[in-house]
Formats: C-alpha cells, structure tokens, sequence
C-alpha cells in the first residue's frame, strides 16, 4: 500500500524524477520515456536524520517492486555472518544480498540470474578453507546457496555440491607450487561450474579474463582475483571493485538482445546511509566504468545524511521540487559529475496543514496548530508526521488545549501489536541515536562552545574520563549533519527543544525539576553578578522574572533603543519552565494582558516608575510568549504587544521612532512566523 509523503511528488510522481529514470510508472503501469537515455546518473537524496530519506526509498520499493527488479540496502547495517572466513567482507556480503534481493521474477520476465558475481564470490569465499578446518569453509559455502541459486535454484540449493567442493580441494592440497589462494579458488570454481551452472552459464568464467593479469583467461583472472583478495588493501580493494561491476554486468544482460523478452523499466538498486564507506565501495565502482564509456542501465538511488560528502564534490546539484519535470546531469570528465545531488527540502506549511488534516480530519484541534509544529520542526517531515498523528491520537478532552509543548507530552502509537510511546523521547531518539543522550540534553542549555564546555565541567564531570565532553558532543553533532548557528550550541529548534524537554522532565521530579533546576542556575552562576541579558535569559529558565522586569526598566531610557529591543528579545527567548500536562491557558497569557495581580513591586518606586515597571512587565511576557515555539500564537497578546510597545515609544525621549516600528512590525513578524526583526521591519533583520 503506498504511503501519504506529502512534499515529494517530484521523486514519486508518474512523471517524476524514479519513472523518467526508470522507464516505468508505479506498479509497472505505465511506460515512460527514459530522461537521461542509456547513461543515467547516480542519484544521492541528501538531508539530515528525519527528513524522510529512508522513507522515500522505502516508498519507491513499496511502488516498483514486482515490477521491474529492485533491492533495498542499509550500508550502515551489514551484519557479518557468525564466524565467517576471509572470504566474506562488507562488500561481498552486500553484493551477496543484493543479489538475492533482484533476482525474484517480476511481471512479465523471468528472474535475473548472476552467474558472474557468483563465481567471483565462490573464488574468494574459499580462502577460508584449511585441512585442519574444513567445518568453516563449509558453512561459508553453505550461505553462498541463496546466491548460487539465482544460477539454478535446484541445484544452487542443494547442499551436495559443498561437499564436492571439499573433496577436491582435499585432493588438490598438496598442489601448492602456486599461490594457495589461487589454488583453492580453482578448485572451488571448476567443481561449482560442473555441478550448479548449466552448459549454457559455464560461458560466465570468461568475463573474469578482463581482470589484471588473466590475458583473456577467465579461469586465471578468477585465481588472480583471490589472490588478490587475500592480499588485502589496494589490491582487495581493486578485487571487491571488479565484484560489483561483475553485479551490474549479470543485471544488463538479460536487457540486451533477445533476451530482453518482456523486460521493460531499468532494474533499481537502492542504498540507504550511501554516506557511509560500504556506500562510496559500491557506488564508486560503478561511476568509474560508466566514465570509460561502460553502460549497465541500472539505476542507483542513494540516500545520504551528509550533504558535502566528499564523494559529492563534483556531483550536479539541485532541490527536490526543481526535479519534478526535468533533472539535468551533464556528464564532465570527472568520475563524480555522473552524480545528481537532490537536497531533500523541508515540508511547507501547507503540506505540514495536509499530514494535520490526514490524522485529525475533523479539525478538533487548534487551527493554528499545524502552522505552529511547522515553525518548531522547520518542516523536517519525521517531526511533522510523529506530531501529527500525536494530535490525531490526543484525548478528546485535551485536543482543544493543545500546543506544540503538550504534543510533545503524549504518547503516540505507532503500531497496532506495540503499546504507545511517549512522543518527545522517541523522536529525540530518531533524530539523535547516541547510547547517553544525557550530556547532549545539559549541554543543549549552553549558548556556544565556551558556555558548554564551562557547563560540562561543572555537571558532567562523570563524562569526562574520555576527553573534553562539550568537544565530543559538538563533533557528534557535526558528523549528524546538524545545523550549527550564533546563539545555541544545539542551534536546531526541534533537536533543542527535544534534549530541552529531556532536561526538565527526564527525571520524573515534579515539582522539585532538579536537573533543569541546577543547569540553569549553574549558567545563571556563570554570567553573574552583574545582571547582564544572558543572567536574566536563565532568571527567566527558572521562572524568575522580576530582575530582567526591573533591569530592561532602569536601562529603558538609554538612547540605544535598538539595542534595548535587542536584549528585551534575547531575554524573552528563554525556555519556559512548563508543567506537564498543566490545564488552562498558559500562565504567560494573564500577565501580558494585565489580567494578573501585580505582586510585590520593587520599593521606592513612584507613581510613573510603577506604570513603566508594569508596561515593561507586560511587555516582557508577551514577547516570552509569542516567540516560544512551544506555545501557540495569541492574537489578543499580539494586541496588546503592540499596545504597549506604542505607549513605550511616547516616553522614550530620544528613541520613539524604533519603539513605534517595533509596534507596527513586531506583531506581523510573529503573525508571519518570523522571528522579532531587528531594526523592526527589515527582512533581513537579525
């Protein structure tokens, strides 16, 4: 069944990008017109964890499948085999399974077989056999029958040709004037070619006579290939290159000639994690060929969590949407310009809207609720679609109070036979797989390196036996392809406000919230004693308010009204310390509009210095609220900072005309989503 991906029509469309490179519609329905002719490139989906990489190509599997021949791997999840020989190595175990995958028989043409990568397989899996230890070459040839079968299934199958296969090589022992290795290899091929490859396969050996050394002899370039296997290092690697070009040479031929029979489309291979090493040893062999001229017809997608991969240096680049019609990939010299780099783009608002409508189609929740998630998850689909069905699956009675901040305290279900999940910790566990997220949740109330390094040294002393604990935390973030910016270590809005949630509620101690409690006043510590914006920033983490009230009063008249703005907005982005599952409107809300009991005020403090005390009150809680990417938006509180914004700019002697653009434009910025400009009107305000 497929799936709803909104926001990527361009790949899945009928006349998107995998049918033009295909030949095929969904489910084969379909003929279309081959894009880039018989010299397709590899295409690369890049993005971060959680922008719908791997569920975009498990789409195209869901789609194409059975249709035309495909296989799906993880290159970050080869799993060795139990007490495997030399023989077996991530690509030759990925090659083995690839195989497997692509050889089913789809509509309208029988399956593909791979003779060739077969017998480049069985050569260098028998460099694990021994006279002392022939249980293990035989296990190891055991798991090539899934392989071999795609030669022929009755007799790939059947276990009697090991056991020929072991004979021989007994026999053949004492022969050793030549490298063992090519000895065995010899042995191992000639008995697999006599008892599992008909007359018409045995023809297969011949193609290994192109390998280094052969003359055009198959059988020696085989014995060459597992000598060179064995050896290791360069000359592996050249031996594990030619093994998937052997790969893609066994997925041509049934396209070429009469053989094509009732073939149409190009097979799909697709890899997912391609960033990782086994990635670039499958993927580089293959564009190497296709630059000297070779045409396999088989079409590589490929999903990458690094956008600069260096394997992606000279590659053509483009966004997903500009992929919808056409998607241009001029071949230069160069190995990587047969490389098109798709950057997978974040959801738009309107497609965030459609995946709310989908889980919630009767609208039972805040109108404005979609839009808000939009601006916490800056559209990474897998936050969008997770929030999303949280909203869906929310109890009738909370659906009408619900924000951002309250979908993150639900529980989800994501499948039938599972018990629900708590929402915020297995997204933060998707978009950030470390075994301790601990560190990066303390580390995540620092505002750069300095101040996470000085918070590590003050709370995670128990990290640090490994090295500096802020340094391995930023080098974990960078090597996930996270967003680094002024302001935040943690400079995401979701991945922060996730390790944020971990902080405050991880540890279960309502009302006491020690962990958050000592975080933020350890930085609160660090940025004494003067009461300087990032002080009150963390008065504000630990619900305090009235110091930042009372210093953004008394620096209120300076002339530099700008900067004043500057630090009401820096002051009024702190996090706010929520109660889980807190009934009612946000607390926030009564104190913006002036509906709360003023409280104790400072003393001494005359008539027209209250009324400014209290304007900036209000003033500040407006502004923490209407920038929390938490909460929802208020137009009331919008109002009202507006109002007060205005009344402010007929008191200031000197800076009226900033504070009245403030009015005029600060409430547009929030109605737009956009963050506070500054000076207030300019789009590239900061």
């Amino acid at each position: 069944m497929d799936r709803e991906l909104y926001g990527r029509e361009a790949v899945l469309h009928d006349s998107g990008l995998v049918a033009r490179l295909s030949g095929l519609t969904r489910h084969g329905a379909a003929r279309v017109p081959f894009e880039h002719g018989d010299d397709p490139p590899v295409t690369v989906f890049t993005g971060g964890r959680g922008t719908g990489k791997t569920a975009l190509l498990k789409e195209v599997r869901n789609r194409y499948k059975g249709y035309t021949p495909l296989a799906l791997l993880d290159c970050a999840h080869i799993e060795p085999p139990a007490d495997h020989g030399p023989g077996w190595t991530p690509v030759t175990g990925a090659l083995a399974e690839l195989a497997i995958q692509l050889s089913p028989k789809v509509l309208g043409a029988r399956p593909v077989r791979f003779p060739r990568l077969s017998l480049g397989l069985v050569a260098v899996a028998s460099l694990s056999w021994s006279r002392e230890d022939d249980e293990r070459a035989r296990r190891d040839l055991l798991r090539l029958g899934p392989l071999l079968s795609t030669v022929d299934a009755t007799r790939g199958a059947a276990a009697n040709w090991v056991g020929k296969v072991l004979a021989k090589l007994a026999a053949r022992f004492a022969e050793a004037a030549v490298p063992l290795a090519g000895l065995l290899a010899e042995a191992t091929v000639e008995t697999v070619l006599e008892e599992v490859f008909s007359r018409l396969q045995r023809s297969s050996e011949n193609w290994y006579g192109t390998y280094r050394n052969a003359g055009g002899n198959g059988k020696a370039g085989l014995q060459q290939l597992a000598i060179d296997f064995e050896q290791g290092g360069r000359r592996r690697r050249e031996a594990e290159d030619f093994l998937v070009v052997a790969l893609t040479e066994d997925l041509l031929y049934p396209y070429t000639g009469l053989r094509r029979g009732g073939r149409i489309g190009r097979p799909l291979v697709l890899l997912d994690n391609a960033h990782e090493p086994l990635g670039r040893q499958l993927v580089e062999p293959v564009l190497r060929a296709r630059a000297e001229g070779r045409r396999d017809r088989v079409v590589i997608l490929a999903a990458s969590r690094i956008r600069d991969h260096e394997g992606l240096r000279q590659a053509t680049r483009t966004r997903l949407p500009e992929t919808a019609h056409r998607a241009p990939c001029p071949r230069g010299t160069s190995v990587g310009s047969g490389i098109l780099a798709v950057e997978l783009t974040p959801l738009s608002p309107a497609q965030t809207r459609s995946a709310f409508d989908h889980h919630d189609p009767a609208g039972r929740t805040p109108t404005e609720l979609a839009r808000a998630v939009h601006r916490l998850t800056g559209g990474r689909p897998l936050g969008v679609a997770l929030l999303g069905r949280a909203a869906g699956e929310a109890p009738e009675h909370l659906r009408a109070g619900l924000t951002p901040g309250r979908l993150l305290d639900l529980t989800v279900e994501l499948r039938e036979d599972t018990p629900p999940v708590p929402v915020a910790p297995t997204l933060l566990a998707e978009l950030l797989p470390v075994r301790r997220p601990g560190p990066y949740a303390v580390l995540a109330a620092a505002h750069d390196e300095e101040s996470a390094r000085m918070l590590a040294h003050a709370r995670l002393q128990g990290e640090s036996l490994d090295g500096d604990v802020a340094l391995r935390v930023r080098d974990q973030l960078r090597s996930e392809n996270w967003q680094e910016g002024p302001g935040h270590f943690v400079a995401d809005p979701l991945l922060r406000a996730l390790l944020l949630h971990r902080l405050r509620f991880e540890d279960g101690d309502h009302p006491h919230y020690a962990a958050w409690q000592a975080v933020h006043a350890t930085l609160h510590r660090h940025y004494g004693p003067e009461p300087g914006p990032y002080r009150l920033h963390h008065d504000l983490a630990l619900g305090r308010t009235e110091d930042a009230v009372t210093h953004l009063r008394e620096t209120f008249p300076e002339q530099d009204v700008l900067g004043w703005l500057g630090r009401l907005r820096f002051i009024g982005s702190a996090p706010y310390p929520r109660e889980r599952n807190r009934p009612g409107p946000d607390p926030r809300r009564a104190v913006a509009l002036g509906q709360a009991p003023s409280g104790d005020l400072p003393s001494g403090l005359d008539a027209d210095t209250t009324e400014l005390h209290l304007s900036v009150r209000r003033l500040l809680h407006a502004v923490w609220l209407l920038t929390d990417p938490l909460a929802l938006p208020d137009d009331e509180v919008a109002d009202r900072l507006a109002h007060e914004l205005r009344r402010l700019s007929g008191r200031h002697l000197t800076g009226s005309g900033s504070l009245w653009d403030a009015a005029t434009h600060w409430p547009r910025d929030i109605r737009a989503w956009r963050e506070l400009s500054l000076p207030p009107g300019r789009e590239d305000g900061v």
